[in-house]
Formats: structure tokens, C-alpha cells, sequence
């Protein structure tokens, strides 16, 4: 395996090994601090990041405020002082050297109060931003502030130069690099186009270079691109490494770090994680960011995809084929949909799925009346996690705080779920019950010697192990 030296990232150098951030307290300040004292670069989430009392056991977060608003303020709240909290326990572990990086969603609710307000408490802490999920455009003007790196995460050379040509070209100083995040390989929120085929993944290298010949362009030879998705074994990656066309790489391990016994998932997660097989983890559209996210297949997303197959078109008149009259809700409003559909939907309440939801494209999903009277109740508790939310039709923008379309029952709430999973993955109904993001590789678990018998890591012992390959 071809060595692999230090690297100038962020006006230091460093091992050109990154741990990726993680949703709600998935990477937090145990995690990225070890990471970071490994010598590579720790990042901990700060998208609800939890917070601790004085006896050091996590702050539930419960919401008291009666209107989503309320909510809201509640939520950024507790985002602030829980990203101010694992941002202090990353820096006593990785010592004053070490580097730890911010990780934030732009379309979470609040992103830039959120991360100003983190960086402003924690100050000194913190060595850079990173940042994806939607276009973070002020991400710049936010490092320039408070004097750290940023790096912004695009899944093309495009997306980077509508971001350099709006903004970042202002503060070139501090991009301390550009993570390159495969949509089809990478877990979580991906950035697929609406141009790229979800089930037709590309290969990451003409991709990678297209953005290496645009950051050349701009003076930015020498500013590292972190590859970010698809990563296990360096050797895999030998022909990226001191490769003069693609210039400085660095390699962000995001599904990885997830198995080590610093990481603070359960028990259940871990072992599951252990079992996976080719397949188990899947891209899917059901989000209510409206983003493709990769996901392991559960119970979860198995009642999701059912959810949407249980569905047909209306019209709120009788035209074309849509004749046969049928009676939504308690007062039966009448909707006309095809005679076939008619047929389906009989077959459907004879199953139990009695109730009709609408959606926002004038169409119904059936489910039963117990899950129609969670998705009604998820909606109406919404604290707006994301600036716009296609589940319940929040949206972050005043006077209105909605979205103006109807709340769609296909998605599901977020917070709930990844809250769920994050603090009781050790459940087994936990984890079969709730969202579980993964990058695709996670099936090499199961098959990887270094995890025989079990085995679970360190992350000194991952960070070696990855040093000196296979």
C-alpha cells in the first residue's frame, strides 16, 4: 500500500484521514476527540447535538412550547448548547493539537443561529465547518466571523462553482477544503440532481477530477478535495493518492467510525451492523427534506415503501377515467378514481388499511387507522428540525411558517426517529423501528477479517488499521 503522509489542511498538517459527521449524536465529542488524537481530523455533529447535566447523564430533549414556533426556539436551543457541549468534550480529548471540525445540515431549522451561536460559546474549540445538505452559501461569511476553515460538502463540480462564483470566493483564505460526497455511495442525506439516475451510480473519479480542473481554475490547486462516500481500504484508493491530476486528497470515513467501541451507538446497532449483507442498504426518497438519503433496510423503511405502494390518484370531480365515487374521511368527501383503483383500495380496507391520507400530488395512501393516528400526531408535534418539511409542512420562513402544500403522510418525522435510534440503538425494536442511515459499504463488515468474531475496535486501532492496510 502506497504510504500516506501528512497533509496541509485548515493551515496545519495533518493524517489526511477524516471522521465524517454524523447526524443526531451519532459522531459526538467522544468519537471526533479520540479521532482527532488519533491524528486525523475528529468532527462531531452538531444537528442536535444532546447536552449533559451536572451529574453528566444527557438532557432529554422534550418540547413544552404550544405552537410549532415555540417549538422551534426550544429546538435551537438545545442545538446550541448540545453543539457547545461535545465541542468541549472533543477538545479535552484530542488535546490542544488535535483537530475537531463542526458538522452542520443547511437545511436544518436554524442552521446558521445554530452554528453561530455554537462557534460563539465554544470559541477556540472548534477548527472548522463543515457543511452540506442544501447550498450553504453563507457558510463563508459565517467562518470569516469567528476566524475558523470551512468546508463545504457538493456532490459535483457545478454545485461548487454556483457556491464559489455567489460567495465563497470572498474568503478563498479559509476553504480549507472541499469534501466531494458520492450521492450514490455515501450514507445519509445525498445530493443526488434531478439529472442523475438514482439506480445508475457513476464512478467517482472523472467526477472528482471534473472538480479538481474547476478548483484549478479558481487558484485553488493546492486546497485538498476530501473524498467522502465508497471508503474502506486505502488501497482501494492507490491510484487518487499522489495523483498530480487530482492534486492533495484526503479520505472522510463516515460509516466506519460507526464500529469502534468509542462510538456512542448501542449495543444493537453495532451488531447489526455486523450482519449486513449486499443489498441491506438502499437509497431511498422518502425523507422529509426531499433529499435521497442511503438507509439499511428495516421495518422502518420496509413500512414506508408499502406505505406508498398502497396508493392512488383522485380527482375531486368525475373526469376521464376517474368515475367511481369514493368517500374520504369521516364525512366521506367525495373524490372520483378509476374503477381498477377502486377494485385496489377494496382490497386494501379488507386488509385493515381503512384510512385514506392525501397527499400534496392529489393522490391517497392507505394505512391502518393506529398508523394514520401516529402520522396525525407526529405532524401536529412538530418543533420545525428543518427549514422546510415536507412531512408537516413547516417551513422555518416567517410570517407563515409553513411550506403553503399540504403535509405529506408518505415522509415521516425525523427528529423523532434518528432522536429515537440515537439514544436507544440498543434496543432491538429500536433499531428495526426507526431510521438507521448508512453509507453503502456497510455490508463489508460482515466479511472484513479485521472484524472476525466480533471484533470491535478502538479508534486508534481503526486509524492504524487503515494506515497500514490490510
Amino acid at each position: 500500500m502506497k504510504a500516506l503522509n501528512a497533509m496541509r489542511i485548515g493551515g496545519v498538517d495533518v493524517l489526511p484521514l477524516i471522521e465524517g459527521g454524523k447526524g443526531i449524536s451519532i459522531s459526538n465529542g467522544i468519537s471526533s476527540g479520540h479521532w482527532a488524537a488519533a491524528s486525523g481530523i475528529g468532527t462531531f455533529s452538531a444537528v442536535n447535538a444532546d447536552s449533559y447535566n451536572e451529574e453528566g447523564r444527557v438532557i432529554p430533549q422534550s418540547y413544552q412550547g404550544r405552537t410549532r414556533r415555540e417549538r422551534h426556539e426550544e429546538l435551537v436551543r438545545y442545538a446550541i448548547q448540545g453543539g457547545i457541549a461535545q465541542a468541549r468534550r472533543a477538545r479535552e480529548l484530542a488535546g490542544s493539537l488535535g483537530r475537531i471540525h463542526a458538522n452542520i445540515l443547511w437545511e436544518m431549522a436554524g442552521a446558521e443561529r445554530v452554528i453561530s451561536g455554537v462557534l460563539e460559546g465554544a470559541k477556540g474549540l472548534i477548527n472548522g465547518i463543515t457543511c452540506g445538505a442544501g447550498m450553504p452559501y453563507r457558510l463563508s461569511e459565517i467562518a470569516s466571523r469567528f476566524g475558523v476553515h470551512y468546508y463545504p460538502i457538493v456532490s459535483s463540480a457545478r454545485a461548487f462553482n454556483a457556491l464559489w462564483k455567489r460567495a465563497y470566493h470572498k474568503v478563498s483564505d479559509l476553504l480549507g477544503g472541499v469534501v466531494y460526497e458520492d450521492p450514490w455511495l455515501a450514507g445519509g442525506h445525498n445530493g443526488l440532481s434531478n439529472s442523475e439516475d438514482p439506480v445508475r451510480p457513476e464512478a467517482p473519479f472523472p467526477r472528482v477530477l471534473s472538480l479538481r480542473k474547476l478548483m484549478r481554475e479558481f487558484g485553488l490547486a493546492e486546497t485538498p478535495i476530501i473524498m467522502a462516500g465508497g471508503v474502506w481500504w486505502l488501497e482501494e484508493w492507490a491510484d487518487w493518492i499522489d495523483n498530480p491530476d487530482l492534486g492533495p486528497i484526503a479520505f472522510q470515513f463516515g460509516t466506519r467510525p460507526l464500529l469502534t467501541r468509542e462510538s456512542p451507538i448501542g449495543e444493537g446497532w453495532k451488531q447489526r451492523l455486523l450482519k449486513l449483507k449486499p443489498g441491506d442498504v438502499f437509497l431511498n426518497h422518502f425523507s422529509p427534506t426531499g433529499f435521497y438519503s442511503s438507509a439499511v433496510s428495516n421495518g422502518f423503511l420496509n413500512e414506508l415503501k408499502q406505505r406508498s405502494e398502497r396508493q392512488v390518484a383522485y380527482a375531486s370531480e368525475a373526469i376521464g377515467e376517474h368515475v367511481a365515487l369514493y368517500g374520504v374521511g369521516p364525512r366521506k368527501r367525495p373524490v372520483y378514481l378509476t374503477e381498477a383503483d377502486l377494485e385496489r383500495v377494496e382490497g386494501w380496507e379488507r386488509r385493515g388499511f381503512t384510512e385514506a391520507l392525501r397527499t400534496p400530488d392529489s393522490t391517497l395512501v392507505f394505512v391502518t387507522p393506529e398508523k394514520a393516528a401516529e402520522i396525525r400526531r407526529d405532524q401536529v408535534a412538530c418543533m420545525g428540525c428543518l427549514s422546510a418539511c415536507r412531512f408537516s409542512n413547516w417551513s422555518e420562513e416567517a410570517p407563515g411558517y409553513s411550506t403553503g402544500k399540504k403535509a405529506d403522510p408518505r415522509s415521516f418525522c425525523i427528529q423523532k426517529t434518528l432522536q429515537a435510534i440515537g439514544h436507544r440503538s440498543d434496543q432491538p425494536e429500536a433499531i428495526e423501528q426507526n431510521l438507521m442511515f448508512s453509507g453503502a459499504n456497510a455490508f463489508r463488515f460482515a466479511t472484513d477479517p479485521f472484524y472476525s468474531n466480533g471484533f470491535i475496535p478502538t479508534v486508534k486501532e481503526l486509524v492504524e488499521r487503515i494506515l497500514t492496510g490490510r
